[in-house]
């Protein structure tokens, strides 16, 4: 039983490439889906629990704020505002993917709708379109990333909470310390009434589980789509390279090549909707992850062991978020220009002159391969990721200077 291999899926469905972030975003109330769903009940409680999730969040980043301008005056507690400070700019990058999600519900909804009739259905198809290898390599990031950015939260959320039991039940701590996760100027006394903390402490909880998952999914759903887009550009590049042209009839050639630019079109058109519904969340992202990774890198610099494996674990889930952007966005642009070298490269050259005009036109459109660009920022790539590590060096060495200065 344990020597039998596992067996190959027969066949995948479009929603199979996109049921992690679907699954894990409804985990906060949030449905992409939900104008679709005949269950009125389930529609408007899931939309009340992410309404209620989302105040409840941002009256605990409030609550940072203010904590960080208490402490900001004084350089003797510059460290603990620069503690709350990467948090803060967490939250708000989560809040900005939120937003950007909402404001471009229907548009997103409409490009996985479209990206559903490119999808191969049959067993021949998906081979050819190589849909089993997309599919592990795409749930492998996802996995890495997910894990990665929610250990970030949940070491934070429940660190204090684990180290004061530990030290009160089995190291015979006389007292049970009431401390939280993060750094959170309250409005009341949160800590004397072992009820009123205890509630305050879950509500943190929440609020950074909210934070991760709005956090998280939007580079989800960025993911499965610029896969697709890949998948498809891939598609194009290896089934024109092979194609030869002396083994076929003109008609058949011409056939060929106008149904291949009527693709190539529409996979193009596909992936400007991706950058329309990304490219500003990605700057916004792209700023406060420059902030994010100074202020936690100035924090492992210069705090205690415990603060520095918590700093570094949000560190790292900082780097590999942009990394991971910036992978897919370079990943776009190799495939997608891939489909101009396959052209020059086939057996062209028996074909008519109305066959190589027509690939006269696909080396010239994929001059401009499909991209996301970021207002103020060059079209997504590895290249972008050295652009914002160095923006948070340069962050880095300025808040050295001035708190040892």
């Amino acid at each position: 039983m344990f020597g039998r291999k596992k067996e190959k899926r027969e066949l995948y469905t479009f929603e199979d490439l996109t049921r992690f972030p679907m699954v894990f975003y409804k985990t906060i109330g949030e449905d992409l889906y939900s104008e679709r769903d005949k269950n009125l009940l389930r529609r408007y409680l899931l939309r009340f629990y992410l309404v209620l999730g989302f105040l409840n969040f941002n009256a605990y980043v409030v609550g940072e704020i203010a904590y960080f301008i208490v402490h900001i005056s004084s350089t003797t507690t510059l460290l603990e505002a620069t503690a709350v400070a990467p948090c803060i700019g967490f939250s708000f990058m989560s809040d900005f993917k939120q937003f950007g999600l909402t404001v471009n519900r229907k548009i997103l909804v409409k490009l996985l709708d479209d990206l559903s009739e490119l999808f191969p259905i049959t067993k021949q198809q998906q081979e050819a379109y190589n849909v089993a290898y997309y599919d592990r390599h795409m749930n492998r990031v996802m996995w890495l990333f997910t894990i990665l950015c929610m250990t970030y939260t949940s070491s934070f959320s429940f660190y204090p909470a684990i180290k004061s039991t530990i030290k009160y039940y089995f190291m015979g701590s006389e007292i049970f310390e009431r401390n939280y996760g993060f750094h959170i100027l309250f409005p009341y006394d949160a800590e004397t009434d072992i009820t009123i903390y205890w509630i305050s402490y879950w509500g943190l909880a929440h609020c950074a589980y909210v934070a991760g998952v709005s956090y998280v999914c939007v580079d989800l759903l960025l993911i499965t789509t610029v896969t697709q887009l890949t998948m498809h550009f891939n598609y194009m590049a290896d089934t024109l390279e092979a194609y030869n042209g002396d083994d076929h009839t003109e008609d058949e050639n011409i056939k060929f090549a106008q149904n291949l630019v009527v693709y190539h079109s529409r996979a193009l058109d596909l992936s400007e909707e991706v950058n329309n519904i990304f490219s500003f969340t990605i700057l916004w992202n792209f700023i406060a992850a420059s902030l994010v990774i100074c202020f936690a890198g100035f924090q492992i610099t210069a705090s205690n062991v415990e603060d520095i494996v918590l700093y570094f674990i949000f560190f790292s889930a900082s780097l590999v978020q942009v990394f991971v952007v910036c992978y897919y966005g370079d990943e776009m642009i190799s495939s997608s220009s891939r489909i101009g070298h396959s052209a020059f490269n086939h057996n062209w050259l028996p074909c008519s002159s109305k066959y190589k005009q027509i690939m006269r036109y696909i080396i010239m459109r994929s001059q401009k391969p499909a991209s996301i660009r970021p207002p103020t920022f060059p079209p997504i790539s590895f290249n972008t990721f050295m652009k914002v590590i160095s923006m948070s060096y340069q962050f880095f060495a300025l808040l050295r200077t001035t708190y040892y200065g």
